[in-house]
């Protein structure tokens, strides 16, 4: 049968309505339909691991583990490989269906937890489950704004799992939240109210990783990253996954191989743990949107440990491998579970025979001042702040894109007054994280947290200021939100942001596509969200 899609989880969505025909990001019908599947499955698999403890039964790390990767793979730009979705959507039944058996009460469960077609079946059972399936227009909003916000929970949680740290509370939310999609009972008050405990959940999952990873591989601090190439062959990783790098690094060494960072994984130079690599080299190229051309130059083998994958070029596709939940037709995957070493020995055989990288740039790029290293400076901070050399701090976390439109803030970054000081985490950052913006008494203007998860580090920030000025609300912090987003995990950090009572935040582009307008007046009534409007206008709102 002939796959029809719609879907409208990213900022790029076609129209800013709905991609129905091809995704904008590369994503082929027949794909997003599986898609669609697979959220569904997990659904319904969530709707029983929920039951069975209600009935105080428990479930395995190992079904939780299978619930967020799911989730994973359906984020934008992850897994474009139709096989492998086929795969995660026949696993998942095969589980469901073992677990559905324990069940006592199976009468009160949805349709979602009962269905379990052959693999002949799925496009067609595909093709009735989508968003659209959902026919009032305010609850499918609703709907879907929770179950992208849980996306975005599932990819942060992921990295915690794979360093071995679990929270058994935010599995059980995440899984009963999925549940709670389903049920035709729930109106817009309740869902409401759900989309606001996704938020405090965000808060847990984003602090969960941030625990993995500082116990694993210490705080964060202020480095000075290289941005040239050296004359060995490399293998450029990108995405989020720091366990991934972790053992590229460690079976890298000593092969004449270096390793560089692309994009979100630039942060991982702020680790300590990192550092005692002579071959970690430095990093390649700036956001995800530009890696056709950049990993055409890179001339070695590129490793995408997560989501922001452009569909690759004949030119270099078999040089993109993909590992964890992303995935391309084509393009070669090394597998390992959770806990599990991965062998990244053929990808660094490649890399042996290719040529060094081609330069694109020299110099250095500075960043780490996660909340750690902003803590120990938090005197010269806040002494700043009452001087009155610091006016301001605006936050320009969340991701970057391709559109035009996103210059504004580059001209945003580049306008704002002397005395203002940015705070940043996620790929947002490339569009004004090399501009020479100076500093303030020795304090960067652009001060980089990390990757899009590191949004936590961000808000500790904003929390330990108002603790230092003695404030009762965060929203009196001299304090500006202008955050750009493109996928679902910038939607579970609003949602954590609006859970910690953070109000007025602008959010470009443009407004999500999947917001009703009833919804998105909610939203502004309630948290005082909004779009952004010319450079000169906002700069004038922030600043006066």
């Amino acid at each position: 049968m002939e796959n029809k899609m719609f879907c409208y989880q990213c900022q790029e969505t076609a129209g800013c309505v709905g991609c129905t025909v091809s995704g904008v990001c590369g994503k082929k019908p027949e794909v997003a339909a599986m898609q669609d599947l697979l959220v569904y499955v997990t659904k319904g698999l969530s709707a029983v691991t929920t039951k069975l403890r209600a009935e105080g039964k428990t479930v395995s790390p190992d079904v939780n583990h299978l619930i967020t990767t799911n989730l994973f793979i359906t984020i934008t730009n992850a897994n474009f490989d139709r096989d492998a979705i086929i795969d995660a959507v026949e696993k998942t039944l095969s589980v469901k269906n073992a677990l559905l058996a324990e069940v006592n009460d199976k009468f009160s469960l949805p349709e979602a937890a009962a269905w379990s077609g052959a693999v002949s079946e799925f496009d067609e059972k595909a093709a009735a489950v989508g968003v659209l399936s959902t026919e009032n227009e305010d609850i499918r909003s609703l709907r879907e704004l929770i179950t992208y916000g849980l996306k975005g929970l599932a990819a942060y949680t992921k990295h915690a799992n794979v360093l071995l740290q679990d929270d058994e509370s935010i599995d059980d939310f995440l899984q009963s939240a999925l549940a709670k999609t389903l049920d035709d009972t729930l109106g817009v008050d309740e869902l409401v109210s759900l989309t606001l405990e996704t938020g405090k959940y965000g808060v847990d999952g984003m602090a969960l990783l941030d625990k993995a990873n500082t116990e694993k591989y210490g705080n964060p601090e202020v480095t000075s990253v290289d941005l040239g190439v050296r004359e060995n062959p490399g293998i450029l990783i990108s995405g989020h996954d720091l366990r991934d790098l972790e053992m590229l690094l460690e079976q890298t060494e000593g092969t004449g191989v270096d390793v560089y960072t692309h994009c979100e994984m630039l942060p991982a130079h702020y680790y300590p743990a990192f550092k005692k690599y002579p071959h970690f080299a430095g990093n390649y190229g700036n956001a995800w949107w530009k890696q056709k051309e950049e990993f055409e130059s890179f001339n070695g083998p590129v490793l995408m440990t997560t989501n922001c994958i452009v569909p690759p070029a004949e030119s270099y596709k078999n040089r993109l491998w993909t590992t964890g939940a992303a995935g391309f037709p084509g393009c070669k995957h090394i597998e390992g579970g959770y806990g599990e070493k991965k062998d990244f020995s053929a990808i660094i055989e490649q890399a042996k025979v290719c040529p060094p990288p081609t330069e694109l740039e020299t110099g250095t790029i500075t960043g780490g001042f996660a909340h750690n290293q902003v803590f120990a400076l938090a005197d010269k901070v806040v002494d700043a702040v009452k001087s009155g050399a610091i006016r301001k701090f605006v936050v320009m976390a969340g991701c970057d894109g391709r559109q035009k439109s996103r210059d504004y803030y580059t001209e945003f970054a580049k306008k704002l007054p002397e005395d203002v000081v940015i705070l940043t985490a996620g790929c947002a950052k490339y569009k004004y994280n090399k501009l020479d913006l100076g500093d303030i008494g020795g304090i960067p203007r652009v001060l980089d947290a990390g990757q899009c998860n590191d949004s936590y580090s961000l808000a500790l920030i904003a929390l330990k200021l108002k603790e230092v000025f003695g404030l009762d609300d965060i929203n009196d912090l001299p304090l500006a939100f202008n955050i750009a987003w493109y996928e679902q995990k910038a939607v579970i950090v609003l949602l954590a942001l609006l859970h910690l009572g953070v109000k007025n935040i602008h959010l470009g582009p443009t407004l999500p596509a999947f917001l009703s307008p009833n919804v998105a007046n909610v939203l502004v009534e309630n948290f005082g969200i909004a779009g952004i409007g010319t450079v000169e206008d906002d700069l004038k709102l922030f600043f006066g």
